[in-house]
C-alpha cells in the first residue's frame, strides 16, 4: 500500500446514489466520489465511472437526482452498486416516482436533490457532473450511509 491509499483508507464518506433518464432510458448507480464545490452559487459534484451503465444515461440526461440512503438500506446499495444497469431494470424492485425531466427519485431515500447538469469533467477513470441544485427532499434521517457501511460490496458495472 502506498502513503495515497493509507491516507485514503482513513476517510469514511457518505455514498450516493445516483439517478438518471433519457431518451426514455433509466438508470442509477452507487457513487462514493461526490460533494458540495461551491457555496453561493451552490453546486455538488457526482463523479460516475466510464465503465458504469448509468455514465451512458446521463451522459444525455439534463438532470441527475442524488440521494443518501439511511443506514438501514444496505440492500438499495446493493442493488444500485452491485448490479449492473446492463443486466437488470433497478427500478422495477424499488419504489420511485418521477422528478424533474423525469429523473427517478427514489421514495426510501433519507434525502434527494435533483440538479441540472451544468458541466461535465473527464478526469480519468471517471467523469464529473456539476450540479445546479433544483428540488431538495430532506428527512429525518440523522446519518447516512457511507463508504465504510458498503465495503462488502463488489461493482456490478463491467471493469
Amino acid at each position: 500500500m502506498n502513503d495515497f491509499d493509507a491516507f485514503v483508507d482513513l476517510l469514511d464518506y457518505p455514498v450516493q446514489i445516483v439517478t438518471a433518464a433519457a431518451d426514455g432510458e433509466r438508470a442509477g448507480c452507487l457513487v462514493g466520489f461526490a460533494g458540495q464545490c461551491s457555496i453561493r452559487p451552490p453546486r455538488f459534484t457526482v463523479w460516475i465511472s466510464k465503465a458504469n451503465h448509468t455514465y451512458a444515461v446521463a451522459s444525455r440526461a439534463a438532470t441527475l437526482a442524488v440521494h443518501l440512503l439511511p443506514r438501514r438500506r444496505h440492500d438499495l446499495a446493493e442493488l444500485f452498486g452491485g448490479r449492473t444497469g446492463d443486466e437488470v431494470d433497478k427500478f422495477a424492485s424499488v419504489a420511485w416516482t418521477p422528478g424533474p425531466d423525469g429523473v427517478p427519485v427514489l421514495t426510501d431515500a433519507a434525502a434527494w436533490f435533483a440538479g441540472r447538469i451544468r458541466d461535465r469533467a473527464d478526469w480519468g477513470d471517471h467523469v464529473g457532473f456539476l450540479l445546479d441544485p433544483l428540488t431538495t427532499r430532506t428527512t429525518g434521517h440523522r446519518r447516512a450511509l457511507s463508504f465504510r457501511d458498503v465495503q462488502d460490496i463488489g461493482a456490478g458495472h463491467p471493469a
